[in-house]
Order: structure tokens, then sequence, then C-alpha cells
């Protein structure tokens, strides 16, 4: 049997892809093994959100090559949709493929077996109209399935090079949604993830068909769903009905991922972030008066070209006012072709690094603080995986919780009393399980 390893860089997005590429794979009779191991085709799903992504999907080409000369290397995503020549250039490369055209993967695999000449298919994505379908029967790994139901993001935040390389916002047909869901819970999933390049965005190409109208669709027509996570939501997609919807729904968890990039509003503005610091946290108080469980998470970028240290100190005691639950930190990259990178005063490298940890200091005080204050609640928690004698999986809220269950208890969400902290570690006894 021939043997086809993956290996995906970067986002969600991407890891739900992969799944659907592995799917195809599978029909056509392949065999998944870890990337690791010797493969006939090696398929690497690439990153270009930093420099970083840039690197690590180069490296990995490179690696794949190694490991078997004689395999065929497939190359997909974002870089290779914005660095197609690029990729060219790594001799060994047999397909590339930017972020279309995954469904005919297999079909390239075997055209470059019959042509050994390599295979390119890289379409400008500013002109696509229509979302590419991507099925999925199950993953391969966790409890929780992601379902992607939108591509693309029509912000242009100047430091993002993710719409050059994803194209405007295309979303998912919604019965194709509601399918792709009901086969995700009857195989066992009960919790989805909601994932896209701008997630909330869905619906913005549709007359008449909005994301809150999804919303309701999934958690009264999917039969068996116990539980739907939103990815990420910009705070002005949140609107009235949609908070009106997560306070009475019994399936929607009480968490959402909101992106801020910056506390200061002068660097906000530079990012073409569209809203000040003032009306974010007008709306986060909102939230939080009408939903006092919510946990909040965030991303914040520092280093943006023209970033004082007085700015830095700015979006610092910003966040610390906030009391986001965790942040997740990024230095800023410069991406070519973006205007952030034709700025002036762009930031050293040392200097971004050093306020990377300031914030990521703060974000595990601030996660320590969430977890402390849960000790006597009872939160829901989905059971995924042993951990030494106990087990552990997320709660509601996406708190990590420790409790003794047998090993058969995953996939299955309890009821657990909070008793103690460790770290950012909640540790309880089951109350009992949901039904």
């Amino acid at each position: 049997m021939k043997k086809v390893a993956f290996l995906t860089l970067g986002c969600k997005v991407n890891t739900y892809e992969s799944e659907a590429m592995l799917k195809l794979f599978h029909e056509a009779g392949y065999e998944n093994v870890d990337f690791k191991d010797k493969a006939d085709v090696y398929v690497i799903n690439t990153c270009t959100v930093t420099n970083t992504g840039d690197s690590k999907s180069r490296q990995m080409i490179r690696k794949a090559i190694r490991q078997n000369p004689q395999a065929i290397v497939c190359v997909v995503g974002c870089y290779s949709q914005v660095a197609s020549e690029e990729v060219a250039q790594i001799e060994g490369v047999g397909v590339i493929l930017g972020t279309q055209f995954r469904n005919r993967i297999v079909e390239f695999v075997e055209e470059y077996q019959r042509s050994h000449q390599t295979v390119i298919h890289v379409e400008d994505v500013m002109t696509l109209s229509r979302f590419e379908d991507l099925d999925i029967d199950e993953f391969t790994r966790n409890t929780r399935a992601f379902l992607k139901i939108q591509d693309g993001c029509n912000n242009f935040c100047t430091y993002c090079i993710i719409p050059y390389a994803r194209g405007r916002i295309r979303s998912r047909d919604k019965d194709s949604v509601l399918q792709q869901a009901q086969k995700l819970v009857d195989h066992g999933f009960v919790e989805i993830v909601l994932t896209g390049i701008h997630t909330a965005g869905y619906g913005q190409d549709f007359e008449d068909y909005s994301f809150y109208d999804l919303l309701v669709d999934l958690t009264t027509q999917v039969k068996g769903l116990k539980r739907l996570r939103i990815s990420s939501i910009e705070m002005s997609q949140i609107t009235h009905e949609i908070i009106d919807l997560i306070a009475t729904s019994p399936v929607i968890v009480d968490h959402l991922h909101i992106p801020i990039q910056s506390g200061c509003d002068k660097i906000l503005k530079k990012m073409n972030r569209h809203y000040t610091t003032d009306e974010f946290a007008q709306k986060l108080q909102e939230l939080k008066e009408k939903l006092p469980t919510l946990s909040i998470t965030t991303d914040v970028i520092v280093g943006f070209p023209g970033e004082t240290e007085e700015d830095f100190q700015t979006t610092y005691q910003w966040i610390q006012k906030m009391h986001f639950n965790q942040l997740h930190v990024f230095p800023y990259s410069p991406r070519r072709g973006t205007p952030a990178a034709k700025m002036k005063d762009q930031i050293n490298g040392p200097t971004k690094h050093q306020r990377v940890k300031a914030l990521m200091d703060l974000s595990h005080q601030l996660q320590h603080e969430f977890a402390l204050s849960q000790i006597g609640k009872t939160l829901e928690v989905l059971i995924e995986e042993p951990d030494g004698e106990s087990m552990i999986g997320h709660a509601s809220n996406y708190l990590k919780v420790k409790t003794n269950l047998p090993l058969n208890s995953v996939g299955h969400i309890y009821h657990v009393l909070i008793e103690e902290c460790q770290d950012t570690i909640l540790i309880g006894s089951v109350v009992s399980e949901k039904n």
C-alpha cells in the first residue's frame, strides 16, 4: 500500500484542510504515516503569517526531500500561494498548490508520476468568488473537530499578508456546513470549533444569511451536538443577537477569542484596525455584564513600526486593566507587499522579544488569576487524554482540568467540581456526566 505523510504548519484552518486532503488520499488507497517516517508522498501544508512561518515551511520541504528523495513532495497552502516561484526553485518538489485546488491533489500527484515534471497550480485568489468545499469524515487526532465555514478576509490590516494568500471573504453554503457538522457528530465528536480565516465574517457575501443565522441553525438542527465553539471573532461582529444567543444556548460555550492586536490607539490606527480602545472596552464591559461566566482571550502584536516604549506601556497597562484571561502574543513580522513593511521606524528584534516576554509573563499571571477564580465552581469538562494517572480535558471556558476518570471517559463531558489549582491547571472531582 502506498504511504502518505502530512506536515501541517500554522492555523486551525490549515489543520482542517490537511484532514480533508488526507481523506482524499485514503479514498485513493493510501495509508497515512507519521511525517518522520518514509513515505511515497509528503504533503507540507505551509504558513506565511510570519517570516518564521516561511522559514519553517522551507525547512520542512527540504526535510521531506532528504527523508526519501524518491518521494513526491507536495507543497500547498499560504506560503506556496504567495511565493510559488521560491518553492519551485527547491529541487525535489513535485507538486505546488496554493490555497486552491486542494480537492484535486491526488490527481496532481498522479500527473507528476506520469510526467515527472513539476505540477504547479496557483491561482490569483483576489479574483475568487466561490468557497472551495473540502469535506472531512473525522479527524485523525483529538476529540474536538474543526469545521471550516469560510475563507478569505476583507480587512487588509496593514501588517497582514493573509488576504493576499487567501483572497476576499467566501462563505461555505449553509447546507454544506450543516451536513458536515452532522457528519462529525455522527462520527462521535461532541464539540465542533467553527473556524475560518475571518470566521465571523461568514455570510458577508450572502444576501440573506448571516453568521448569527448559522449559529442558530447549528444549535437547533444538528442532532447530538453538545458543544459549539467559535475559534475567533472580531469585537465589531459581536452583535446583541449573538450575545443573547450565547447567553441562552446550552450548546455555545462561554469562551470567546477576540483579537485586540494593540492597546494603543495610535498603533491601532496605523494597523488599520477600525476601532479605538475605548470602543473595544465598552463592548467588553457589556459582554462581561451579560455573560458573567464568559472567558475572553485575545491576540496582541508587539513591535509594530513606530511603537515607542511609551506606546508599549500603554498597551501593557490597558490589557492589564481589561483583564483578559489569556494572551497570544506575537512579535511584528514584516511581510513583503504589505503597507507596514514599508513604514519607517521598524523595531529591532531584541526590543520586540523583550516586549513579547513582558506580555507573556502578564498572560501567565492573568491566566493563573482566572484559574484561581474557578475554585469552588462546577465546570463542564470535555475529557481528551490521559495525564499521568488522571485524565485531562478542556472546560467550556477553555481552561484545562484534571480529574480521576477511566480511559473510556475520553470524548465524554462531565460536570467537575473544581477543588484546587496547580499553576494554570485546575483539579477537581466528577459530580456527574452531562447527558
